[in-house]
């Protein structure tokens, strides 16, 4: 899977349609800070034991798009699932530019949109590593792709991507399937 997409590995607790849609809503765009931790022991469940990371890496946001949020969505998450696994969580991936919200935006238009938008500053942070990558909602993937880019470039020996909810793409094409707008 490394190939076109950057990363070694996916994992998600759940589908992004239903009451776990409407929690990242609620957390994402309402400001529920209340779901962080148990939102954040969902991911944390996702992730199998046999799985061997040595850093876990949030998906950064650009400080303007954070300071309107007044958090970071996965860098809460990250944090949880730091807390429960025992893995130390750094913020050692920065968003270089700021960019157009991807809900509603083509997987073509995603990567354009994200290309060279992220950077690792401290390569020696990851260099060798094996990364744990963790957003709220994996959707077409471009986001994680660019992250994950980065973090190889910077000497990664390996990136997972760890989401609380992953669209079904199947239905992207089906006239009457269900509907989903992530931003990852």
């Amino acid at each position: 899977m490394e190939g076109s997409r950057g990363f070694d590995a996916a994992y998600s607790y759940g589908g992004y349609e239903g009451p776990l849609r409407d929690l990242v809503h609620l957390f994402k765009y309402r400001r529920v800070r209340s779901l962080e931790k148990p939102l954040g022991r969902m991911v944390a469940l996702a992730l199998p034991r046999e799985e061997q990371v040595d850093l876990i890496i949030p998906v950064p946001m650009h400080w303007w798009r954070k300071w309107n949020r007044g958090f970071n969505q996965a860098e809460l998450l990250a944090r949880v699932v730091a807390r429960r696994t025992g893995i130390p969580a750094a913020r050692v991936l920065k968003r270089g530019r700021r960019t157009p919200a991807q809900a509603g935006l083509s997987l073509a238009q995603r990567r354009d949109n994200l290309t060279g938008a992220f950077r690792v500053p401290v390569r020696k942070r990851v260099e060798g590593r094996r990364v744990l990558l963790v957003d709220d909602v994996f959707t077409t993937g471009a986001t994680a792709s660019a992250c994950a880019a980065a973090l190889k470039r910077a000497g990664a020996r390996s990136v997972v991507l760890l989401t609380l909810a992953r669209v079904d793409r199947r239905w992207a094409e089906v006239p009457d399937g269900p509907k989903s707008s992530g931003d990852s």
